[in-house]
């Protein structure tokens, strides 16, 4: 009996370390790196920590001289204190485009600031990226005037179209953790482990809702189910990292 006392509490030892070992290598996970069960399921790493490799400037060859930099393992954009007229460095892109996927990742924006993701962007000379491409808000919803001007338009909303539901942003200078789906038309917007809104391209609810918009009247507009993923400068402080993705 004293052995299988003592074996057993050796087993449950065992086990107990093993849990807190896995435990502490979720919580301890390093930035910007996939894992392995990542890399098996065919997950893709958009950036690296170090350098802008892959991404450049929307409508343009190279990176922006000024307004992004690296900072502590994140793709930082510059605030100028100027709103969307100020941006320095413009919005970039990945420079890939991408059908169906699962984009993962996090971002931390400044005390009443304002920017966004994109994704399925075509480039094209002299148009803007939100002509064309649907947005996954970034707010500070606490601060920034757009989230007085409608649901649609605080973090984790297709930018003025969808309304998160629920709305579960942490504050400004903290981490979300957002994940956007798409398959075959399909678009599932995801924040802090919530599904929040859903929609489906296409459809007669799409175009009446797109008709009825400010981007009714861009013919480009969710045209594409192809494109680039895309990262907003609005003129704030805007912070991103663990940006990953798997082909679907």
């Amino acid at each position: 009996m004293l052995l299988m006392f003592l074996f057993g509490s050796c087993q449950q030892g065992a086990k107990k370390q093993d849990q807190e070992s896995q435990k502490e290598e979720e919580m301890g996970q390093k930035i910007n790196q996939l894992s392995e069960k990542e890399k098996q399921e065919g997950w893709m790493l958009l950036f690296n920590g170090e350098n802008t490799e892959g991404w450049r400037g929307y409508n343009d060859q190279a990176f922006p001289d000024s307004g992004w930099v690296i900072e502590d393992q994140s793709l930082r954009c510059i605030g100028s204190g100027e709103g969307e007229a100020g941006g320095a460095g413009g919005d970039i892109i990945y420079d890939q485009k991408f059908k169906d996927f699962h984009l993962k990742l996090e971002w931390k924006i400044s005390k009443g600031g304002n920017s966004g993701v994109f994704y399925m962007a075509r480039e094209v000379k002299d148009q803007p990226i939100w002509q064309s491409a649907p947005e996954m808000q970034v707010l500070d919803n606490e601060r920034h005037i757009d989230a007085q001007l409608g649901e649609s338009r605080m973090a984790g909303a297709l930018y003025d179209l969808i309304a998160p539901d629920p709305q579960n942003t942490k504050p400004a200078g903290e981490w979300n953790q957002v994940e956007i789906m798409v398959y075959q038309g399909t678009v599932v917007h995801r924040m802090n482990g919530e599904k929040i809104l859903e929609y489906h391209l296409g459809t007669d609810e799409w175009k009446e809702m797109v008709e009825n918009s400010k981007f009714g009247e861009y013919e480009d507009f969710g045209k594409y189910r192809e494109g680039y993923i895309g990262l907003q400068d609005h003129g704030n402080d805007v912070w991103f990292r663990n940006i990953k993705l798997k082909k679907m």
